[in-house]
């Protein structure tokens, strides 16, 4: 097709998108070619009944899918137009791209960009050092420019307050004996291409732990190796709480993760008092914000480690059938 993407271009770019992060990396998305456009997709073979009964975890991963597909498309000078949702009757079609016009990409995506590949959640403790004013204005500047709002929590009282919301979440979900199946179901002892591998899954909480851990490792720590004291938390929001209110969430999301990777600062995710509505209630009114808290997040300084596999491209793309008369 003339004006439109290509087979090549689609798979190029969605190489990109595959390295976004998911709810225990379910990886929850597909894509496909339709007339030209590029289309994201919510995999409903993918879903977490248990874990996401909302669909909210899904939303947010395809929309982080997303951002890095945005960025390769604009990385390789053919930048995309965005419609989100665009189909009312197909509520799993999240986005169609079809082709802007042709530029050179700026030095700002094209460092995004690099880091696609050496993102990775960290449930490691972190070093004490804090995390600096400029990196902690940048990490703000990221969620306002993908129209979302990220409030640092800064000093004990703050961070204690959340963790207590954060723990009786946590407690919430642990109760259900379904969602704990689902947890332990995607645990991988094996290597395997989705799914938290166990040397990923970070050390096993303890009773000290100021912020809850979820379960993936069997990993005890050595004593002292604690997390640290006064973590710096991040509570990314969005406007509203829609369907398209969580895609666009789980774009800033990935501008706010890459943006971290960019300036060597370490994250791992902490959703449980998203998961929970009343938690998630308490902490936006904790905060004093309008709209709604779509994921938390701990950042700081930490050792490196490896991102988590990924399914074969090939896997999740849907190419265009051709019809014979």
């Amino acid at each position: 097709m003339e004006n439109g993407y290509t087979v090549e271009q689609l798979r190029t770019a969605a190489i990109d998108a595959i390295r976004a992060p998911s709810l225990h990396n379910v990886q929850p998305w597909r894509f496909r070619l339709r007339d030209g456009a590029i289309e994201v997709l919510i995999d409903p073979a993918r879903r977490l009944p248990a874990t996401d009964p909302s669909g909210w975890g899904a939303r947010l991963a395809a929309g982080a899918a997303l951002f890095n597909l945005r960025l390769a498309l604009a990385v390789a000078g053919t930048p995309a137009t965005v419609r989100l949702r665009p189909y009312p009757s197909e509520p799993d079609v999240v986005a169609r791209l079809v082709p802007d016009v042709p530029r050179r990409p700026t030095p700002a995506e094209q460092n995004l960009h690099a880091a696609i590949p050496r993102r990775f959640s960290n449930r490691a403790p972190f070093w004490p050092d804090p995390v600096p004013a400029d990196a902690r204005w940048r990490l703000a500047d990221a969620a306002r420019t993908e129209h979302c709002w990220l409030e640092l929590l800064i000093g004990v009282s703050a961070v204690n307050a959340f963790a207590e919301i954060a723990h009786s979440a946590n407690r919430v979900l642990e109760r259900d004996p379904a969602y704990r199946a689902e947890r332990h179901a995607w645990i991988r002892r094996e290597y395997a291409p989705d799914g938290v591998p166990v040397t990923a899954g970070g050390p096993l909480a303890e009773p000290q732990d100021l912020l809850p851990a979820r379960d993936f490792g069997d990993r005890h720590r050595p004593p002292g190796r604690d997390f640290e004291p006064e973590p710096l938390v991040a509570v990314l929001g969005s406007p509203g709480n829609t369907a398209v209110d969580q895609v666009i969430a789980g774009q800033a999301m990935q501008r706010v993760l890459l943006t971290a990777t960019d300036s060597g600062l370490s994250v791992s995710m902490l959703s449980q008092p998203v998961e929970v509505p009343s938690a998630r209630e308490q902490l936006r009114v904790s905060l004093g914000r309008f709209g709604a808290p779509q994921m938390v997040m701990r950042v700081g300084y930490g050792q490196p480690g490896w991102p988590t596999p990924r399914r074969e491209v090939d896997e999740v793309l849907d190419l265009p059938v051709h019809h014979h008369a």
